[in-house]
């Protein structure tokens, strides 16, 4: 069985990647990693769904041993991505996505060079400010701050291997998948068929 892909998913708010992502993972090769914090649970959120509820000095003992492939403190909070689910699921052979914004996507760079980094962009940035006010829940002071935000994720965009411009939902989601595929059938992720093909030649 041949190893999953660790796949780092960024996009600016606004972009439509959590609807590209919940289509995605309608297919059971894929694994959505679940991040932990040390905030407490909001109510409706569970342990091990919304996040890894953990306390401060368990999660400064896992960044201290390495086990978080990247971790931010925000607000008095920590929020990382636990090493051993994402080595344990790669392992099993299936593709782990981990949705994170550029900073985390960085420090994961440094640390996992062959995982693929893809980046969801809007068509452009008035779609994007569009798309923001038509949600109606933010301000046009907050949606003003996010849409300066985005202008910023968006420059880090060619440190990423892929673009997928969500323009239309079931292009972006083929996009993605196409991506994902590619990858899968790179000579060296296809090393355990290659292996087996040459043992019985």
């Amino acid at each position: 069985m041949n190893k999953g892909i660790l796949i780092v998913v960024s996009a600016p708010s606004g972009c439509g990647k959590g609807t590209i992502l919940a289509e995605v993972m309608k297919d059971e090769k894929f694994y959505y990693s679940v991040s932990a914090t040390t905030r407490s649970p909001r109510p409706g959120e569970t342990d091990g769904v919304n996040y890894h509820f953990l306390g401060r000095e368990q999660f400064e003992e896992l960044i201290k041993t390495g086990g978080m492939l990247e971790y931010a403190e925000y607000c008095g909070n920590y929020y990382g991505t636990p090493r051993d689910k994402v080595l344990e699921k790669i392992n099993e052979g299936k593709n782990v996505i981990l949705e994170i914004e550029v900073q985390g996507a960085m420090q994961i760079r440094e640390k996992c060079p062959e995982a693929v980094f893809v980046f969801i962009a809007p068509p452009s940035v008035a779609e994007l400010r569009n798309r923001l006010e038509k949600r109606g829940t933010e301000t046009p002071e907050v949606i003003n701050q996010r849409v300066s935000e985005a202008a910023q994720e968006i420059s880090f965009a060619y440190r990423y291997d892929y673009v997928v411009v969500n323009n239309i939902l079931e292009d972006a989601v083929n996009d993605f998948i196409s991506v994902i595929r590619a990858e899968e059938l790179k000579a060296e992720n296809q090393k355990n068929i290659i292996d087996e093909v040459l043992k019985n030649a």
